[in-house]
């Protein structure tokens, strides 16, 4: 029995611990945090619960499928909704949009604002089904260390195929001419934290995962998904630590051989897997000197993704207008990313998402529970700038008919400070690194240290990248990296 110790218990931490626990491995999960889930958070206000996000949930199968394989039945601590009709979006000239899983309502819809997008929208769902084909096949289940591995003949052609050259703005403009209507399929660059006038065409895969197959909503709220896993290792011999703090990673001879907690206890471990944000952990665990592939210099030129600036409002009137996922979109969207990206500053007139799980699950919260979510730069806000944006944001939902102050009863801020040092997120961004450029967008730091053996990475911020069902792909890659290893050194 090989002693693992995973740094955090977000999803990939607590998939690769379930997947190595159920093989006979001895798993320790130390997380500095209180709940287990990184930011698949629940919170609490008097009667009012949250879920601090993600709050979309594509791809159910990738996470019935980490206890089911592990001996387990899923069902018994999470289950799933599919939601049809899942967001609304309005615009700002007061027009709105509905989109749905059911091609022909969403070709119904889509002929009120944008005929040419009606007339092409199956044209749009094949490509972008195939493009998630590819990916799914040729990316998503692999641990890759180099350009060389996709320069591998099976998987080049894949590669070339899944637009890596073209923008993601570019590509829409192929099956709609709406302006509006580009918006709701440009905001999926949002879920990799980029913008989508930059980053690949290849993620509008994601258009594949919400508009064919469906969001979904866990029953009970987000965070039972890793309640559920947490629970699940639990009860496979497992080992969670939580409220602790690492601080150093124990290096020797070029390899990792346990870690130093803040209270000077050491864990000693055959192999380390940090589940947390590359660029911090690595700057901040492991001494400069054992990494020369990533040197500071190195760690601080990456561009942080988008951050967030979140409220959490309770509001003691049930908001029936509220559907589960809305969008109170800018009219200028392309300014609202150059003023993120470029400027470096808190959009002048910012897109609005709300998750109203109370529209869905009304049982789970006093009232309507609305997480209020407007992208922002990774960058420090200070309180008066967070108070004055606060009520920015309440006077354009009231604007659009969403009464907020006089039905306020709880409420709390977080900004991408509170990000920042709640999850030890590079400059607190929400995926790390932005996927502009090639190297971030298809060559993220890898699952494996290049420097230290017996190292590795699972979470957003590495491969295959951001989003819940992807961060959770990734822990189950490396556990099955370790087990392919270990079963070779055992013949």
């Amino acid at each position: 029995m090989k002693d693992i110790v995973i740094i955090g218990g977000g999803l990939g931490g607590l998939s690769a611990g379930i997947s190595l626990q159920s093989k006979g491995y001895n798993v320790t999960i130390i997380e500095e945090n209180l709940h287990p889930g990184g930011k698949m958070m629940p919170v609490e206000i008097e009667e009012y619960t949250f879920d601090f996000g993600p709050n979309t949930i594509t791809m159910p199968e990738v996470f019935q499928s980490v206890i089911n394989d592990a001996g387990g039945d899923s069902s018994h601590y999470f289950q799933f909704e599919r939601l049809v009709k899942h967001t609304k979006n309005v615009f700002h000239n007061g027009r709105i949009l509905y989109q749905s899983a059911d091609p022909e309502e969403m070709i119904t819809e889509l002929e009120k604002l944008d005929p040419y997008g009606a007339s092409h929208y199956k044209e749009y769902l094949r490509e972008v089904e195939k493009l998630y084909t590819l990916a799914e096949r040729g990316f998503f289940y692999r641990v890759f260390g180099s350009w060389r591995d996709y320069l591998a003949p099976q998987l080049s052609y894949s590669f070339m195929k899944v637009r890596p050259f073209e923008k993601m703005d570019h590509f829409h403009r192929r099956f709609f001419q709406d302006e509006d209507v580009l918006k709701v399929f440009n905001r999926y660059a949002t879920y990799i934290g980029s913008s989508p006038y930059e980053c690949p065409a290849t993620f509008s895969l994601i258009g594949h995962l919400e508009m064919k197959e469906g969001v979904y909503y866990t029953i009970g709220g987000n965070p039972e998904i890793a309640k559920g896993f947490y629970r699940f290792f639990e009860e496979l011999g497992g080992k969670v630590h939580l409220g602790i703090r690492i601080k150093e990673i124990i290096v020797e001879e070029k390899r990792a051989v346990g870690v130093v907690t803040e209270n000077g206890e050491t864990v000693p471990a055959h192999d380390v897997i940090v589940n947390g944000d590359f660029i911090t952990a690595t700057k901040n665990l492991i001494e400069e000197k054992e990494r020369p592939s990533h040197p500071d210099r190195k760690l601080d030129s990456y561009e942080p993704s988008i951050s967030a600036f979140v409220i959490l409002a309770g509001l003691r009137a049930y908001q029936d207008s509220v559907h589960h996922h809305q969008v109170y979109f800018t009219e200028d969207y392309q300014k609202e990313f150059s003023q993120i990206f470029m400027k470096k500053e808190l959009p002048s007139d910012p897109t609005i998402y709300i998750s109203h799980s109370a529209a869905t699950d009304p049982n789970i919260t006093k009232g309507s529970n609305l997480f209020i979510l407007v992208n922002a730069p990774a960058v420090e806000v200070t309180d008066e700038q967070a108070e004055a944006y606060k009520e920015k944001i309440y006077q354009k939902l009231e604007e659009k008919g969403l009464p907020i102050r006089n039905s306020l009863e709880v409420e709390r801020v977080f900004t991408p400070n509170t990000i920042k040092h709640k999850f030890s997120a590079y400059k607190g961004s929400l995926y790390g690194l932005a996927s502009h450029r090639m190297t971030e967008a298809f060559l993220r730091p890898s699952n494996v240290s290049k420097d230290i053996e017996h190292l590795f990475y699972v979470g957003g911020t590495t491969h295959p990248g951001g989003g819940s069902p992807m961060v959770t792909i990734s822990g189950r890659n490396v556990a099955n990296y370790i087990l392919k290893r270990d079963k070779v050194l055992s013949n």
